[in-house]
This record gives C-alpha cells, structure tokens and sequence, in this order.
C-alpha cells in the first residue's frame, strides 16, 4: 500500500515526511481492517512530524481524522462490536485505554496513563489502510461525505470537548483564538447553542471565514473584544495569547487551551490575570463519550465543513501548507 511514514522529525522544510510502499497491516484480535478514503490533516500531525511531541512509534504513519471502509473483521475477543464488512467507519485520535483505572472507571478515560493514540502510538490515515480496535472505531452520520466526516474525528471532537471545559454559559459570549480547522467547527457548535461568538485571529482568509460562520466580532490575534468575554477558548499553539484571552475575560471567565502543544506561556500578573476567579483550564485528547455527543449533534445539525482537498500523494505539501498558515478550514487526503 501507499503510505506516509515520519522519516525524521523536524521542520517540514527538511522533509520530514518519506512516502513509502508498506505492507497492509493484518487486524488483530478486536480489530478492524479499514480502506481508507479520506483523512484529515490535523495540527497534531505537524507536531507529529516536526517533533513537537516525543517519538511514540519510530517511522509512524499519521493521520487520526480516517473516514473509510471496513474490508476485514479480526478474530473478536469482544463479541457484538456492531462493524460488518462493508461499514464505513471512522478512526479517531483515542486508540486504546486500559478500562480499569480511576480515571477509567469515573468517566474520565482520556486522562488515562495506559492510553494510546492513532498516528503517534500506532500507524494512522496517511495510508490507504488503517487498523483500529473496533472498541475505538466511530459510527459516522449518514449526512456527510467522506471528505467533510474525516475533520469532525478530530477538530470538531475536540473542539466540542474544549468546548465543555470553558464552561460556557447559556447564551453566553465565546471569545475564540485562531481560527482553523477546529476552530471553524466549534464556533458553529457554538452558535448552534445560542452563543455569541468572537473571533481573534491572524489571516484575511480566517477572518473572512468567521464573518460568513456568523461571528459577532472578528479582529486580530492579539486584539480585544469588544465586549467582555464568559468563556475563550485558545485553539493556536501560541502560548503569547493566554494572556490577553484572560484579560478579555470576564469575572468568573474560563479560559480552555485545546491544543496538545503550546509555546511559553509569558509571566502572569495576579491581579490582572487570573483574580476575580478566572481560570485556565487544559484540554487532554477526549473520551469516547465526547466523540458519540459531537457526532450525534454533528447528525442533528449540518455543520459547514471547509475542507480543501490534497491527494495522499501530496500529503507533505498539505502538512507544510499548514504549518505556514495557507489553508482556510481544515485540509483533507484523498486517498
């Protein structure tokens, strides 16, 4: 099969990526065998690949925003996974959590020390087959296509979960910074639920997006709302807009940082940050559960996904297009 394996972390400029002919994986006990269609270039898979985040599989596969085809069932340690040959399926970032810590049995799995992700742990979308544990494979709604399913298995699930942690309130005003692929879906959550939505971020063509979305402001990265926030939510890496988000909020205002990787925080000011209990609360990865509610609203309510489109032969020019900030929404291999 045609697949994309991380030669050597580092800047896209030093080609990180090396397209490869691979073997098509087997499944295992559990498992499914899934052909892949589409998968979605996510920013964790820029940090995957210029290394940002630790090696976890030397020369993995990326890719955790799979939508396909399963084409083969493994021997079932787990009866009843409800996937037939046939399905189409989605491959999510969540792979595998041990199902017997406290954190697993309160509801909290994505905080488990045992799990295991899709395209750092083991080989992901970047292929023209995946396996994935039937227990962690994803039903899909039947109102999409591929191409606009494949960014919801990341950006929008964790988004919606970035999204519950800034403890939004009913009505209330959402202050969001960047504006890329996750960005654009959560805002349409958001708004969705009655939110008022403000967007701060760099790029003519992200800011043009959140004005058609139907954002009540939009204005610079680095820039104030003009009007006091009830929950932000930071969606760029950039760890210098933690605190004008926090400034922007309100008393009593949460500040969610959704990204699995963040440059410095600078120093904060007790007083003119943090006082007056706001907070900053972290986003780890998801639970299954996050995934079933997203999904399910996602089947509910059309979300406008905007996906520019690279064959998997051009995967490392979408990953650099990313990184340099030249895609509007979230991109998409075609496989």
């Amino acid at each position: 099969m045609r697949a994309w394996r991380v030669r050597r972390p580092g800047p896209m400029s030093t080609r990180p990526l090396e397209h490869v002919t691979a073997d098509v994986p087997r499944p295992g006990p559990g498992e499914l065998l899934v052909a892949v269609r589409a998968c979605g270039v996510c920013r964790t898979d820029l940090h995957v690949a210029e290394g940002d985040l630790p090696v976890h599989r030397q020369g993995v596969i990326p890719g955790h925003e799979v939508v396909g085809e399963v084409v083969e069932v493994g021997p079932q340690e787990t009866p009843g996974a409800g996937f037939a040959v046939g399905d189409r399926v989605g491959i999510a970032w969540l792979r595998h959590t041990c199902g017997r810590c406290k954190f697993c049995e309160s509801g909290k799995e994505n905080l488990c020390a045992q799990s295991r992700y899709t395209g750092w742990d083991a080989d992901g979308g970047y292929a023209e087959f995946a396996t994935v544990p039937a227990a962690y494979a994803h039903s899909l709604p039947d109102l999409y296509s591929d191409t606009e399913l494949a960014p919801l298995l990341c950006a929008g699930i964790i988004g919606y979960r970035a999204l519950l942690r800034a403890e939004l309130p009913a009505g209330g005003r959402l202050g969001i910074y960047g504006f890329g692929g996750s960005a654009h879906l959560t805002a349409q959550v958001a708004l969705a639920q009655g939110a008022e939505v403000h967007v701060m971020t760099r790029g003519e063509k992200a800011r043009d997006l959140a004005s058609a979305l139907g954002a009540a402001s939009v204005q610079g990265a680095y820039d104030r709302p003009p009007v006091a926030l009830d929950s932000a939510i930071l969606f760029a890496p950039v760890g210098d807009l933690v605190l004008p988000a926090l400034e922007a909020l309100d008393r009593g205002g949460t500040l969610a940082v959704a990204g699995i990787h963040l440059s410095d925080i600078p120093p904060m000011n007790y007083q003119r940050h943090l006082f007056q209990e706001r907070q900053v609360r972290s986003v780890a990865s998801n639970t299954r559960a996050d995934a079933r509610e997203f999904l399910s609203f996602a089947g509910r309510h059309h979300l406008e996904v905007t996906s520019p489109q690279y064959p998997l032969a051009r995967a490392d020019d979408a990953l650099a297009d990313l990184g340099a900030g030249r895609i509007s929404g979230a991109a998409v291999l075609v496989v």
